[in-house]
């Protein structure tokens, strides 16, 4: 793997452009949390695949897809993040998140479960939590229970996964996202076999869009709020998010708004997870591809 460049700033994120085997590019990212310090929260997004399949509308990875990274080129990019901060590979950091998140669908790739086995044996990290944002696409069934078990063997409760769900209207959703992917039902009983009592709880993201309905009682249908949470992100600025004429529908200065209140009646635990504004401009964010920034390091 060779660094070509980089984007960002060191207290927020930085965005790292590197060049893999026969030439293909992919991007991964470190970020912080400010005010809180690298030593208690570090946060690294890897790519898993060569751009994505699924050309989601409002995600600018989807500009192209070359293939799947093979393990040691997933741990490659938290290998070199860890080695710029920590040479020792003893990780302090009290939450040690690595997010399979940056560049394409980590269920299409079965080598990110053989990263996943390799992770806790090759730092000294004990506050490692992987994180697994999907959308849950049909055919991927062997990789989820391949997921459900290296996550039992070695990481109990201490597992972040994520489905992908931005609306609850299924025509809606379908045209958000155009790839067969499982209904809620099915993800609701997979979630169900995943979660374990104590450990966290399954998240349904929703990178919410105007008018993208999510209606609250039929989530409460299909997800149990003793063991499903709700997301709420804003629809980062891509040029997919603009071309589709996507609006975000949460907003930086509106700390509660109307479908938060009927989540939050219903009985969800509700996040609002609106991040740096800084990381806008810094293409670090979820569904931003910055590998056009040839800038030298």
């Amino acid at each position: 793997m060779k660094v070509l460049a980089k984007t960002g700033t060191e207290d927020i994120a930085v965005v790292y452009i590197a060049e893999m085997d026969g030439g293909r590019r992919i991007e991964f990212v470190e970020s912080v949390q400010p005010p809180i310090p690298r030593e208690e929260k570090w946060v690294l997004i890897v790519s898993t695949l060569y751009g994505c399949p699924v050309r989601c509308r409002f995600c600018d990875a989807g500009s192209h897809y070359r293939g799947k990274l093979p393990a040691r080129e997933i741990l490659a990019q938290i290998d070199y993040m860890v080695a710029r901060r920590y040479p020792d590979k003893i990780v302090p950091a009290g939450k040690f998140k690595i997010q399979f998140a940056r560049m394409g669908e980590p269920a299409f790739n079965e080598h990110v479960i053989e990263a996943l086995a390799a992770l806790p044996g090759r730092y000294e990290a004990p506050g490692l939590m992987p994180a697994l944002s999907t959308i849950a696409p049909v055919g991927a069934e062997r990789f989820f229970e391949r997921l459900l078990a290296v996550k039992k063997e070695l990481y109990g409760g201490r597992f972040q996964l994520q489905f992908s769900i931005h609306t609850t209207d299924r025509k809606m959703r379908d045209w958000l996202v155009p790839a067969p992917k499982w209904d809620f039902d099915r993800i609701a009983s997979y979630g169900e076999r995943f979660y374990e009592s104590g450990g966290r709880k399954i998240a349904l993201n929703f990178a919410l869009a105007e008018g993208m309905p999510v209606d609250a009682a039929e989530l409460r249908r299909h997800f149990s709020p003793d063991i499903f949470l709700i997301k709420l992100t804003p629809v980062n600025p891509t040029h997919r998010a603009r071309r589709n004429e996507i609006v975000s529908h949460i907003r930086p200065d509106e700390e509660r708004n109307a479908v938060v209140d009927s989540l939050r009646e219903v009985g969800y635990e509700v996040i609002v997870s609106i991040g740096e504004l800084a990381e806008n401009h810094i293409g670090s964010n979820c569904g931003q591809y910055v590998s056009a920034a040839e800038r030298p390091i």
